[in-house]
């Protein structure tokens, strides 16, 4: 007898790196948005994620309280703030920051499901020496610090992608980002030069790390990723 898989779902709580984008913006995309193409028909992903959100300005608006209503026992919210945590309207790493992630987490447990953080995705910025500079400030640090100190998993966007970057080099970086010439792309007919937003390929390439990290943790959902 085979084993019967329970269904299960993936919510994810996030900003414009993690958010399905609109067609006025494609390619450009989220890594939320091709999330579910790895994963078989057990398992649903909830992409949530919206751009120019903070981890406080999320839960402000109601959205995390959508989820709540929605996420089950046995379920699973993945939780990626940080960019939009430096602006006016955010956070402080250390302070309002750690006690935003901190109503993520203790609001799934108390429905039965299991969070997730993930450290923000590197922007793409190179010093001299081809190497990533953190545009980030302290706030990968100061969700590594809620992870270690409330017991959660903890993905190490922030380190996996500088690896990526890194690894494919200032000029081949491009290619995961929204960055092209003139009259290539019909959304963006005078050319774009973005190095925060992935394009198709990138999003893509992002989600496989996360793929990679529940592999290297042995995380229950494996189970349900595509072979």
């Amino acid at each position: 007898m085979s084993e019967t898989i329970k269904p299960i779902s993936i919510y994810l709580a996030g900003d414009s790196t993690v958010a399905n984008c609109p067609k006025h913006e494609a390619p450009m995309a989220g890594w939320g948005q091709v999330f579910q193409q790895f994963f078989t028909n057990e398992l649903t992903v909830h992409n949530e994620a919206k751009g120019g959100r903070s981890s406080n300005s999320f839960i402000e608006e109601g959205r995390l309280t959508k989820i709540l209503d929605s996420i089950q026992e046995g379920d699973y919210l993945f939780v990626q703030f940080g960019h939009n945590d430096q602006k006016s309207y955010g956070t402080e790493p250390f302070t309002t920051y750690q006690s935003c992630l901190q109503q993520y987490i203790f609001g799934a447990r108390e429905k039965g499901a299991t969070p997730i953080l993930l450290t923000s995705v590197h922007r793409r910025k190179f010093d001299e020496n081809g190497f990533v500079v953190n545009t980030l400030g302290e706030y990968p640090i100061a969700m590594k610090q809620v992870a270690k100190n409330l017991d959660v998993t903890l993905i190490d966007l922030w380190k996996k992608t500088k690896v990526l970057y890194e690894t494919l080099g200032v000029e081949e970086s491009k290619s995961l980002f929204t960055i092209f010439p003139p009259d290539v792309e019909e959304n963006y007919p005078d050319g774009i030069e973005d190095n925060t937003h992935f394009c198709e390929k990138g999003a893509f390439e992002v989600a496989k790390l996360v793929i990679e990290a529940l592999r290297e943790q042995n995380i229950p959902l494996i189970k349900y990723i595509k072979e």
